[in-house]
Protein backbone atom coordinates (compact mmCIF):
# COMPACT_ATOMS: atom_id res chain seq x y z
CA UNK A 1 0.00 0.00 0.00
CA UNK A 2 1.14 3.54 -0.74
CA UNK A 3 1.24 6.22 1.99
CA UNK A 4 -1.90 7.82 0.52
CA UNK A 5 -3.76 4.48 0.55
CA UNK A 6 -2.76 3.84 4.17
CA UNK A 7 -3.91 7.37 5.07
CA UNK A 8 -7.24 6.84 3.30
CA UNK A 9 -7.84 3.54 5.09
CA UNK A 10 -7.13 5.19 8.44
CA UNK A 11 -9.58 8.02 7.69
CA UNK A 12 -12.27 5.48 6.80
CA UNK A 13 -11.89 3.73 10.17
CA UNK A 14 -12.83 6.99 11.92
CA UNK A 15 -15.59 7.80 9.38
CA UNK A 16 -13.65 10.77 8.09
CA UNK A 17 -11.87 12.05 4.97
CA UNK A 18 -9.21 14.61 4.01
CA UNK A 19 -11.72 17.33 3.16
CA UNK A 20 -13.08 17.31 6.74
CA UNK A 21 -9.74 18.34 8.27
CA UNK A 22 -8.66 21.93 9.08
CA UNK A 23 -7.07 23.90 6.27
CA UNK A 24 -3.77 25.10 7.71
CA UNK A 25 -2.97 27.59 4.93
CA UNK A 26 -6.18 29.63 4.72
CA UNK A 27 -8.57 31.52 6.99
CA UNK A 28 -12.12 32.89 6.92
CA UNK A 29 -10.79 35.90 5.00
CA UNK A 30 -10.03 33.56 2.09
CA UNK A 31 -13.63 32.52 1.46
CA UNK A 32 -16.60 34.42 0.03
CA UNK A 33 -19.60 34.92 2.33
CA UNK A 34 -21.62 35.73 -0.79
CA UNK A 35 -20.87 32.22 -2.12
CA UNK A 36 -21.94 30.75 1.22
CA UNK A 37 -25.28 32.58 0.96
CA UNK A 38 -25.80 31.31 -2.59
CA UNK A 39 -25.44 27.76 -1.29
CA UNK A 40 -27.94 28.46 1.48
CA UNK A 41 -30.46 29.62 -1.14
CA UNK A 42 -29.88 26.48 -3.20
CA UNK A 43 -30.52 24.30 -0.16
CA UNK A 44 -33.76 26.12 0.59
CA UNK A 45 -34.89 25.56 -3.00
CA UNK A 46 -34.04 21.89 -2.47
CA UNK A 47 -36.45 21.77 0.47
CA UNK A 48 -33.87 21.98 3.26
CA UNK A 49 -34.63 24.40 6.11
CA UNK A 50 -31.72 26.71 6.91
CA UNK A 51 -32.24 29.38 9.59
CA UNK A 52 -28.64 30.01 10.61
CA UNK A 53 -26.47 32.98 9.66
CA UNK A 54 -23.30 32.35 7.67
CA UNK A 55 -20.85 31.39 10.44
CA UNK A 56 -23.28 29.16 12.40
CA UNK A 57 -24.25 27.58 9.06
CA UNK A 58 -20.61 26.71 8.34
CA UNK A 59 -20.25 25.31 11.87
CA UNK A 60 -23.45 23.26 11.52
CA UNK A 61 -22.07 21.61 8.39
CA UNK A 62 -18.63 21.03 9.98
CA UNK A 63 -17.14 23.37 7.39
CA UNK A 64 -15.80 25.52 10.20
CA UNK A 65 -14.29 23.91 13.30
CA UNK A 66 -13.07 25.98 16.24
CA UNK A 67 -13.06 29.01 13.93
CA UNK A 68 -10.84 27.18 11.42
CA UNK A 69 -11.83 26.40 7.84
CA UNK A 70 -11.91 22.80 6.75
CA UNK A 71 -10.40 21.81 3.40
CA UNK A 72 -13.95 21.33 2.08
CA UNK A 73 -14.97 24.88 3.04
CA UNK A 74 -11.98 26.36 1.24
CA UNK A 75 -12.61 24.34 -1.94
CA UNK A 76 -16.33 25.21 -1.92
CA UNK A 77 -16.17 28.95 -1.22
CA UNK A 78 -12.65 30.26 -1.89
CA UNK A 79 -12.39 33.90 -2.93
CA UNK A 80 -9.53 33.64 -5.38
CA UNK A 81 -8.21 31.23 -7.95
CA UNK A 82 -5.65 28.69 -6.74
CA UNK A 83 -3.76 25.80 -8.31
CA UNK A 84 -5.25 23.19 -5.97
CA UNK A 85 -8.42 23.09 -8.14
CA UNK A 86 -6.82 23.51 -11.59
CA UNK A 87 -8.72 21.85 -14.44
CA UNK A 88 -7.09 22.01 -17.88
CA UNK A 89 -9.50 22.21 -20.83
CA UNK A 90 -8.60 21.65 -24.47
CA UNK A 91 -10.23 21.27 -27.89
CA UNK A 92 -8.06 19.12 -30.15
CA UNK A 93 -8.19 19.00 -33.95
CA UNK A 94 -6.15 15.79 -33.80
CA UNK A 95 -3.94 14.17 -31.15
CA UNK A 96 -1.19 16.81 -31.60
CA UNK A 97 -3.03 19.97 -32.66
CA UNK A 98 -4.78 22.14 -30.07
CA UNK A 99 -7.46 24.44 -31.50
CA UNK A 100 -8.47 26.03 -28.21
CA UNK A 101 -7.44 25.78 -24.57
CA UNK A 102 -8.59 27.16 -21.25
CA UNK A 103 -7.98 26.63 -17.55
CA UNK A 104 -10.17 27.02 -14.49
CA UNK A 105 -8.86 27.47 -10.93
CA UNK A 106 -12.16 28.59 -9.37
CA UNK A 107 -14.01 27.20 -6.36
CA UNK A 108 -15.42 23.75 -7.10
CA UNK A 109 -19.08 24.86 -7.25
CA UNK A 110 -18.29 27.45 -9.93
CA UNK A 111 -16.20 24.90 -11.82
CA UNK A 112 -19.19 22.65 -12.47
CA UNK A 113 -20.76 25.23 -14.80
CA UNK A 114 -17.42 26.41 -16.20
CA UNK A 115 -16.45 22.93 -17.40
CA UNK A 116 -19.91 22.07 -18.76
CA UNK A 117 -20.09 25.37 -20.63
CA UNK A 118 -16.65 24.77 -22.16
CA UNK A 119 -17.74 21.33 -23.37
CA UNK A 120 -20.96 22.77 -24.82
CA UNK A 121 -18.94 25.43 -26.63
CA UNK A 122 -16.97 22.74 -28.49
CA UNK A 123 -19.53 20.03 -29.29
CA UNK A 124 -22.25 20.00 -31.92
CA UNK A 125 -25.88 20.94 -31.31
CA UNK A 126 -28.36 19.55 -33.82
CA UNK A 127 -31.74 21.23 -34.30
CA UNK A 128 -34.37 18.65 -35.23
CA UNK A 129 -37.40 20.07 -37.07
CA UNK A 130 -40.48 18.29 -35.74
CA UNK A 131 -43.31 20.34 -37.26
CA UNK A 132 -44.33 21.38 -33.75
CA UNK A 133 -44.24 24.94 -32.43
CA UNK A 134 -40.84 24.25 -30.87
CA UNK A 135 -38.07 22.27 -32.56
CA UNK A 136 -36.01 19.68 -30.68
CA UNK A 137 -32.35 20.30 -29.88
CA UNK A 138 -29.98 17.37 -29.55
CA UNK A 139 -26.38 17.60 -28.39
CA UNK A 140 -23.58 15.48 -29.82
CA UNK A 141 -23.43 13.74 -26.40
CA UNK A 142 -26.19 13.29 -23.77
CA UNK A 143 -25.66 16.54 -21.88
CA UNK A 144 -27.05 15.15 -18.60
CA UNK A 145 -24.44 12.40 -18.75
CA UNK A 146 -21.71 14.99 -19.33
CA UNK A 147 -22.97 16.91 -16.29
CA UNK A 148 -22.85 13.74 -14.20
CA UNK A 149 -19.28 13.02 -15.32
CA UNK A 150 -18.15 16.56 -14.46
CA UNK A 151 -19.80 16.36 -11.03
CA UNK A 152 -18.08 13.04 -10.35
CA UNK A 153 -14.73 14.51 -11.43
CA UNK A 154 -15.00 17.45 -9.06
CA UNK A 155 -16.49 15.62 -6.07
CA UNK A 156 -14.19 12.57 -6.14
CA UNK A 157 -10.93 14.23 -7.19
CA UNK A 158 -7.87 13.63 -5.02
CA UNK A 159 -7.02 17.23 -4.14
CA UNK A 160 -3.82 16.15 -2.43
CA UNK A 161 -2.35 15.09 -5.77
CA UNK A 162 -0.06 17.47 -7.67
CA UNK A 163 -1.72 16.38 -10.94
CA UNK A 164 -4.47 18.45 -12.57
CA UNK A 165 -7.85 17.30 -13.84
CA UNK A 166 -7.89 17.37 -17.66
CA UNK A 167 -10.70 17.49 -20.21
CA UNK A 168 -9.73 16.80 -23.86
CA UNK A 169 -12.36 17.30 -26.55
CA UNK A 170 -11.76 15.63 -29.92
CA UNK A 171 -13.96 15.44 -33.02
CA UNK A 172 -15.36 12.07 -32.00
CA UNK A 173 -14.70 11.67 -28.28
CA UNK A 174 -14.10 13.48 -24.98
CA UNK A 175 -11.63 12.33 -22.32
CA UNK A 176 -12.19 13.32 -18.69
CA UNK A 177 -9.13 12.60 -16.53
CA UNK A 178 -9.10 13.04 -12.77
CA UNK A 179 -6.34 12.53 -10.15
CA UNK A 180 -7.26 9.66 -7.85
CA UNK A 181 -7.65 6.04 -8.90
CA UNK A 182 -10.49 3.75 -7.89
CA UNK A 183 -10.05 2.23 -4.42
CA UNK A 184 -8.28 -1.15 -4.46
CA UNK A 185 -11.54 -2.79 -3.36
CA UNK A 186 -13.44 -1.60 -6.47
CA UNK A 187 -12.73 -2.66 -10.06
CA UNK A 188 -14.04 -1.15 -13.28
CA UNK A 189 -16.07 -4.36 -13.70
CA UNK A 190 -17.67 -3.68 -10.31
CA UNK A 191 -18.57 -0.16 -11.45
CA UNK A 192 -20.24 -1.38 -14.62
CA UNK A 193 -22.21 -4.11 -12.85
CA UNK A 194 -23.09 -1.80 -9.93
CA UNK A 195 -21.56 -4.39 -7.62
CA UNK A 196 -19.88 -2.11 -5.07
CA UNK A 197 -20.50 0.16 -2.10
CA UNK A 198 -19.71 3.82 -2.58
CA UNK A 199 -16.79 5.18 -0.57
CA UNK A 200 -16.57 8.91 -1.36
CA UNK A 201 -13.01 10.21 -1.32
CA UNK A 202 -14.33 13.56 -0.07
CA UNK A 203 -17.23 12.75 2.26
CA UNK A 204 -18.03 16.33 3.29
CA UNK A 205 -17.99 17.65 -0.29
CA UNK A 206 -20.19 14.78 -1.49
CA UNK A 207 -22.63 15.36 1.38
CA UNK A 208 -22.79 19.10 0.67
CA UNK A 209 -23.38 18.60 -3.08
CA UNK A 210 -26.21 16.21 -2.20
CA UNK A 211 -27.92 18.79 0.04
CA UNK A 212 -27.55 21.36 -2.75
CA UNK A 213 -29.49 18.99 -5.02
CA UNK A 214 -26.58 18.61 -7.43
CA UNK A 215 -26.30 14.84 -6.94
CA UNK A 216 -28.92 12.28 -5.96
CA UNK A 217 -27.15 9.73 -3.82
CA UNK A 218 -23.70 8.25 -3.38
CA UNK A 219 -22.59 5.64 -5.87
CA UNK A 220 -25.40 6.10 -8.41
CA UNK A 221 -23.58 8.44 -10.80
CA UNK A 222 -21.95 5.79 -12.99
CA UNK A 223 -25.23 3.98 -13.59
CA UNK A 224 -26.97 7.25 -14.49
CA UNK A 225 -24.18 8.08 -16.96
CA UNK A 226 -24.52 4.68 -18.64
CA UNK A 227 -28.32 5.01 -18.60
CA UNK A 228 -28.23 8.33 -20.46
CA UNK A 229 -26.08 6.85 -23.22
CA UNK A 230 -28.25 3.74 -23.49
CA UNK A 231 -31.40 5.83 -23.65
CA UNK A 232 -30.06 7.78 -26.64
CA UNK A 233 -28.59 4.59 -28.20
CA UNK A 234 -25.07 5.97 -28.14
CA UNK A 235 -21.76 4.10 -27.72
CA UNK A 236 -21.21 3.36 -24.03
CA UNK A 237 -18.47 5.30 -22.19
CA UNK A 238 -15.13 3.72 -21.30
CA UNK A 239 -13.99 3.78 -17.66
CA UNK A 240 -10.43 2.98 -16.62
CA UNK A 241 -7.67 3.60 -14.10
CA UNK A 242 -4.82 5.39 -15.84
CA UNK A 243 -1.53 6.64 -14.37
CA UNK A 244 -2.36 8.02 -10.89
CA UNK A 245 -5.98 8.73 -11.72
CA UNK A 246 -9.23 7.70 -13.35
CA UNK A 247 -10.44 8.46 -16.88
CA UNK A 248 -13.87 8.45 -18.47
CA UNK A 249 -14.01 8.55 -22.29
CA UNK A 250 -17.28 9.23 -24.10
CA UNK A 251 -17.74 8.62 -27.83
CA UNK A 252 -19.98 10.36 -30.31
CA UNK A 253 -22.28 8.46 -32.68
CA UNK A 254 -19.78 9.11 -35.49
CA UNK A 255 -17.16 7.24 -33.52
CA UNK A 256 -19.33 4.13 -33.33
CA UNK A 257 -19.80 3.78 -37.09
CA UNK A 258 -16.47 5.09 -38.32
CA UNK A 259 -13.97 4.18 -35.61
CA UNK A 260 -11.53 2.53 -38.01
CA UNK A 261 -11.82 5.28 -40.60
CA UNK A 262 -11.25 8.01 -38.02
CA UNK A 263 -8.16 6.28 -36.62
CA UNK A 264 -6.67 5.78 -40.08
CA UNK A 265 -7.41 9.40 -41.01
CA UNK A 266 -5.59 10.64 -37.91
CA UNK A 267 -2.61 8.40 -38.64
CA UNK A 268 -2.40 9.65 -42.22
CA UNK A 269 -2.67 13.27 -41.03
CA UNK A 270 0.27 12.77 -38.65
CA UNK A 271 2.34 11.08 -41.36
CA UNK A 272 1.65 13.89 -43.83
CA UNK A 273 2.57 16.51 -41.21
CA UNK A 274 5.90 14.79 -40.46
CA UNK A 275 6.68 14.46 -44.18
CA UNK A 276 5.85 18.13 -44.73
CA UNK A 277 8.17 19.23 -41.91
CA UNK A 278 11.03 17.13 -43.29
CA UNK A 279 10.57 18.59 -46.79
CA UNK A 280 10.54 22.14 -45.42
CA UNK A 281 13.74 21.51 -43.45
CA UNK A 282 15.41 20.07 -46.57
CA UNK A 283 14.66 23.29 -48.44
CA UNK A 284 15.51 25.62 -45.54
CA UNK A 285 17.64 24.08 -42.74
CA UNK A 286 17.73 27.45 -40.94
CA UNK A 287 13.95 27.70 -40.61
CA UNK A 288 12.60 28.74 -37.20
CA UNK A 289 9.85 27.01 -35.22
CA UNK A 290 7.58 30.03 -35.67
CA UNK A 291 8.06 29.82 -39.45
CA UNK A 292 7.36 26.08 -39.37
CA UNK A 293 4.14 26.75 -37.45
CA UNK A 294 3.06 29.29 -40.07
CA UNK A 295 3.84 26.98 -43.00
CA UNK A 296 2.27 23.83 -41.53
CA UNK A 297 -0.73 25.35 -39.76
CA UNK A 298 0.35 23.78 -36.47
CA UNK A 299 0.57 25.57 -33.15
CA UNK A 300 4.04 26.29 -31.76
CA UNK A 301 3.47 23.46 -29.30
CA UNK A 302 2.52 21.13 -32.15
CA UNK A 303 5.74 22.00 -34.01
CA UNK A 304 7.82 21.36 -30.88
CA UNK A 305 6.11 17.99 -30.40
CA UNK A 306 6.79 16.89 -33.99
CA UNK A 307 10.42 18.05 -33.90
CA UNK A 308 11.06 16.20 -30.64
CA UNK A 309 9.58 13.02 -32.17
CA UNK A 310 11.73 13.37 -35.28
CA UNK A 311 14.83 13.85 -33.11
CA UNK A 312 13.91 10.86 -30.93
CA UNK A 313 13.58 8.70 -34.07
CA UNK A 314 17.02 9.85 -35.23
CA UNK A 315 15.69 11.52 -38.38
CA UNK A 316 16.95 15.05 -37.63
CA UNK A 317 19.37 16.80 -35.32
CA UNK A 318 20.05 20.37 -34.33
CA UNK A 319 23.47 21.81 -35.10
CA UNK A 320 24.77 24.99 -33.48
CA UNK A 321 23.14 27.32 -31.00
CA UNK A 322 19.41 27.82 -30.61
CA UNK A 323 19.81 31.12 -32.45
CA UNK A 324 21.85 30.95 -35.62
CA UNK A 325 21.92 27.16 -35.71
CA UNK A 326 20.32 24.88 -38.28
CA UNK A 327 18.55 21.54 -38.73
CA UNK A 328 20.32 18.59 -40.31
CA UNK A 329 18.47 15.62 -41.77
CA UNK A 330 20.16 12.35 -40.87
CA UNK A 331 20.28 9.92 -43.80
Amino acid sequence: MSIDEISNEHLKTINSSWDMYPNTLNSLDDISIEKVNKSVELMRKNGITVNEKEIPFLEKYDLLRENKLTNAAYLLFKNNESIITTIELGRFQDPITIKDSARTKSDILTQVDEVINYVKKHINLEVIITGEARNTQKWQYPIEAIREIVLNMIIHRDYRSSSDSIVKIFNDKIEFYNPGRLPDTITVKDLLSNNYKSTPRNKKIADFFKDLGLIEKYGSGIQRIIGHFKKEKRPLPEFRNISDGFQVTVFSAVMASNAGTVEKTVEKTVEKTVEKILNIIKINPHITQNELAEMTGLTRRGVEWNLSKLKAKGLIRREGAAKGGYWEIIK
